[in-house]
């Protein structure tokens, strides 16, 4: 799969005094970028919750803080698949300032009953995963 690629301006509320984003808001940023991706592939994650009762939670993060962004800044987060498998999907994320790399992640999703038990992937999820591989 392509890369997913999501556009973003830094504000006066991601930064420090000091004009530098806030760590946690790399956070917040592919957050953004994966509702973006999942919404690219067609996927209604509402729609999911109401017919399937499946939601999605973030199990794991690994982040790598590499350089700083700044007030003002237009970064690109890009988003790609690294593995999927019935119940989970791993993802690279990668906070870009040009062609300078600034923050990376492999992030894990799980899909989780609405009352919070681990559930397979459901099917329609899949396909369109498997499609962008």
């Amino acid at each position: 799969m392509a890369d997913h690629k999501f556009e973003l301006s830094v504000y006066y509320e991601d930064t420090d005094l000091a004009g530098i984003v806030y760590y946690a808001n790399y956070l917040k940023f592919i957050e953004r970028a994966r509702s973006e991706w999942v919404q690219a592939l067609g996927i209604d994650q509402m729609r999911l919750k109401a017919e399937y009762g499946v939601v999605f939670a973030v199990r794991r993060i690994e982040a790598d803080y590499l350089q700083a962004a700044k007030f003002g800044d237009r970064l690109q987060v890009r988003t790609r698949v690294l593995e999927l498998t019935g119940a989970r999907v791993r993802l690279e994320q990668k906070v870009e300032r040009d062609t300078e790399t600034l923050f990376t992640a492999n992030v894990t999703l799980i899909a989780l009953t609405e009352g919070g038990k681990a559930t397979r992937l459901p099917a329609e999820f899949r396909l369109k995963l498997n499609k962008n591989l």
